[in-house]
């Protein structure tokens, strides 16, 4: 998806009126991942592949919590309930979520979040940014991340337990950033323009999330979504 969706780049893109800005930040981010990268790669290589897969089981199963509820407020209450029984089965059997075991009862896993919600709702994307630290956001999925990480989801942001959350905070940034390395390459060999190939990319990708991955019929640049 990302290379296919990031090949054609442009120039002084409507979507993105603050370009000058969003690629200082771009360096910005480019600078410290100077730092993270080689953390991140030393966890991939130390890391075995079964203590990867439940370190991003655990924290998946936090998010399948957000995911049941946007899925709820979308109108798609099948998956909302599938959502929930997913938190309920491998928060238990599961042992914490450590463990995926909804998947092998058949409860197919989802992932949603409030920009998504915003998008079914109708709410245009707003100008684009690319912020420090958490990278591409339209203003729409800025407001978005807002909400899912301070006012409803996250609850690894409202521990008191000051050095448990700051350890789990890096753990699941670390993780994060190393599912991406795969992909470092394939940006680095077709992009001319990294900075436009990540930004189409990502404009791309998060239409296809909001519509659910279907191919919308063809209307007015008005009317489109955007």
């Amino acid at each position: 998806m990302l290379a296919a969706s990031g090949c054609a780049t442009t120039a002084n893109n409507p979507k993105d009126p603050f370009e000058g800005f969003n690629r200082a930040m771009f360096a910005v981010n480019e600078g410290l991942d100077v730092v993270v990268k080689p953390v991140a790669q030393g966890y991939d290589y130390v890391a075995p592949l079964p203590v990867k897969v439940l370190v991003g089981n655990f924290f998946g199963n936090l998010w399948d919590v957000w995911t049941a509820l946007n899925n709820l407020l979308q109108g798609k209450g099948e998956q909302a309930v599938s959502d929930a029984g997913r938190v309920l089965v491998n928060s238990t059997i599961g042992i914490g979520g450590a463990f995926d075991v909804a998947a092998e009862m058949g409860l197919a896993k989802h992932s949603e979040d409030f920009g998504q919600t915003l998008g079914k709702w109708g709410v245009a994307d707003g100008p684009y940014f690319y912020w420090p630290l958490i990278g591409p956001r339209t203003t729409r999925d800025t407001f978005g991340w807002m909400v899912d990480t301070f006012l409803f989801y996250d609850p690894v942001w409202r521990l008191d337990d000051i050095p448990l959350r700051n350890s789990l905070l890096a753990t699941r940034y670390i993780h994060l950033r190393a599912s991406l390395l795969p992909t470092d390459k394939v940006v680095e060999e077709a992009a001319f323009d990294k900075y436009n190939y990540i930004r189409d990319a990502y404009l791309q990708h998060r239409r296809s999330e909001i519509l659910d991955g279907e191919v919308p019929h063809e209307v007015p640049e008005d009317q489109s979504l955007r």
